[in-house]
């Protein structure tokens, strides 16, 4: 098919690689501009620029696309038989979406309708389940409500984190996304409406969704531990100041000997462990933490340095 690629982080740089691989014809490569990234602040291209250099195809990066008119002329120009979208970071306009034969087919990060929106690897992570996956979709205006293409499922491991399962599944989609294309060209691919009274939400994270939740349970507070890996993680504040926790596992049940009981938020220091008391009972047991202003450390050197009493709680 002759396409145009639409994608901008290292999440989508597996399925244009296979796209490539698969010698389909991508007369264009579109991604969001060059952003300063890290410390320095240095100007820096995404991932799927590089990666479309690198292979010699051509690329743009328009800052807006709904009412940009020589950006639709063109893709009107090139006249591609369908547009795939993986993680390109902006809302598909409705000229865009009509303009394939094909339509615009995107690749998105969970067994569609559940985890619709922008981080649906976190949010299936942090809400404890055990299998995600990827689907292809066609766009529609609506967000990821358009018709199911393929799916894919996948397990999510016990101790698997969202940066864990982000590579699998960037991995695992590409290949769908060359399957969905060869099917809709030979008509074994028929869209499969949404239902929609089974929709959930991923909405893009924000700092204060890392802020713990001492009503939670332990394995609820791991579970979302888990899922916002490496952004915004689990933290809480300590006298004010802030204390990320770095490495987490929930304690056994019931406690382990000498751990007295706490009230959701305090901690107590066992046996040379570092216990942090939540909801019903349970409790976390603390390896490594990240107070303000310093470098990760054991749960031991922090107490040590802390200087402060049992029972002390966290908000």
């Amino acid at each position: 098919m002759k396409l145009v690629f639409c994608g901008t982080p290292r999440f989508a740089v597996p399925t244009l690689e296979a796209l490539i691989a698969a010698q389909h014809q991508i007369a264009l490569v579109v991604s969001q501009p060059d952003r300063p990234v890290g410390r320095t602040q240095e100007l820096t291209a995404p991932p799927v620029k590089q990666t479309a250099l690198a292979a010699g195809l051509e690329v743009t990066q328009p800052e807006k696309i709904k009412s940009n008119a020589e950006f639709r002329a063109r893709l009107e120009a090139i006249a591609p038989d369908a547009i795939v979208v993986v993680a390109y970071g902006r809302i598909i306009p409705p000229w865009m979406l009509a303009l394939p034969r094909f339509g615009c087919i995107n690749l998105h990060a969970s067994l569609l309708p559940g985890y619709r929106g922008a981080a649906p690897i976190q949010w299936a992570v942090a809400m404890g389940e055990t299998v995600t996956g990827n689907t292809t979709m066609l766009l529609e205006e609506g967000l990821d409500t358009g018709p199911i293409l393929l799916q894919r499922e996948m397990p999510i491991g016990p101790e698997q984190t969202a940066a864990d399962l982000f590579d699998v599944l960037a991995r695992d989609g590409a290949p769908l996304v060359v399957e969905t294309l060869a099917g809709l060209e030979n008509g074994t691919i028929k869209p499969k409406p949404q239902d929609h009274a089974h929709a959930t939400l991923a909405p893009l994270l924000t700092r204060e969704d890392g802020h713990m939740d001492f009503s939670l349970t332990a394995t609820e507070l791991w579970n979302r531990w888990r899922g916002f890996q490496p952004w915004p993680g689990a933290f809480a504040f300590l006298d004010g100041r802030k204390l990320t926790f770095t490495r987490l596992v929930v304690a056994p049940s019931p406690y382990p000997n000498g751990l007295p009981a706490g009230k959701p938020g305090e901690l107590h220091f066992v046996a040379n462990w570092l216990f942090l008391h939540c909801a019903q009972g349970t409790a976390l047991e603390v390896r490594e933490v990240q107070p303000e202003g310093k470098r990760s450390m054991t749960a031991a050197e922090f107490w040590r340095g802390a200087r402060i009493s049992a029972g002390t709680r966290l908000s």
